[in-house]
């Protein structure tokens, strides 16, 4: 508890450098692009349409509403997508600040972690955009849709703490974590129904898959339920995402100060 309360009180220390970071993200994402912050909406609804060219025929007529329900994965995972490999380089492109003066070490991945968060509510304009062309009606179960956000977020913090730390001692780990994106992207039932996997691969993606937890909550509030108990997947959700909070936190701190020597 004492650790906790510690962390907190530098990390609201250095909160104004927090808000630079993160508004330095913010401003870069699209500087010098015509279209600016436009593009956070078009790219999700661009990728859709082509996506939703590609598998339409094949997983379409057995989903309620396809183009919804495909945007809602593609919006989440590009965001774990994109946060995580952010977080990768982290520490390591910010050696020269760290071996100069005293900062927070993990300010750089939580500022990292946060602006792509801003990026991926700003996301969301395509989503209502989508929403009210194909006239899905708009209900109170739309408020709900902050419990699986909360989680991801928090989630993608943990999984970014960890993975910025194991990569100043294994750089190996960007080609890596490419590579394990792929293969979890197709595992998260984006563009097919969950029903389809074989049996043993079925279990694992509904029982283990943080991101499919996400996803069907997400779902569940925007479309309706889906067959799957929305309370069910908030607990699986809730406890992944604190235990990858705790675990990205608790080896981010046991190897903070050995980076100097890597980076």
């Amino acid at each position: 508890m004492k650790r906790t309360i510690s962390r907190l009180r530098t990390f609201l220390k250095y909160r104004e450098l927090f808000i630079q970071l993160v508004t330095r993200d913010i401003k870069l994402k699209y500087r010098r692009s015509v279209l600016g912050y436009v593009w956070s909406v078009l790219n999700p609804l661009l990728t859709m349409l082509v996506l939703l060219m590609v598998f339409s025929n094949l997983f379409s007529r057995n989903v309620n509403n396809f183009p919804i329900y495909l945007l809602t994965g593609q919006l989440l995972f590009n965001f774990l997508t994109i946060a995580t490999s952010r977080c990768l380089s982290t520490v390591i492109d910010n050696a020269s600040v760290l071996k100069k003066i005293y900062v927070p070490n993990y300010i750089f991945t939580v500022s990292s972690v946060s602006s792509e968060f801003i990026f991926f509510i700003f996301s969301f304009g395509a989503l209502f955009i989508l929403i009210i062309a194909t006239g899905v009606p708009v209900t109170w179960k739309y408020i709900f849709i902050v419990i699986p956000i909360a989680m991801l977020y928090v989630f993608c913090l943990g999984l970014g703490l960890f993975l910025a730390q194991a990569t100043v001692f294994f750089r190996d780990v960007m080609y890596i974590w490419s590579v394990v994106i792929v293969a979890w992207q197709f595992l998260s039932a984006i563009f097919y129904p969950a029903e389809i996997l074989p049996g043993k691969i079925h279990f694992l993606v509904t029982n283990f898959n943080p991101m499919f937890f996400y996803i069907t909550m997400f779902r569940n509030f925007v479309l309706g339920s889906t067959g799957i108990s929305t309370i069910d997947m908030a607990i699986r959700g809730a406890i992944a995402a604190v235990l990858m909070l705790v675990l990205g936190i608790a080896t981010f701190s046991a190897n903070k100060n050995k980076f100097i020597l890597y980076i």
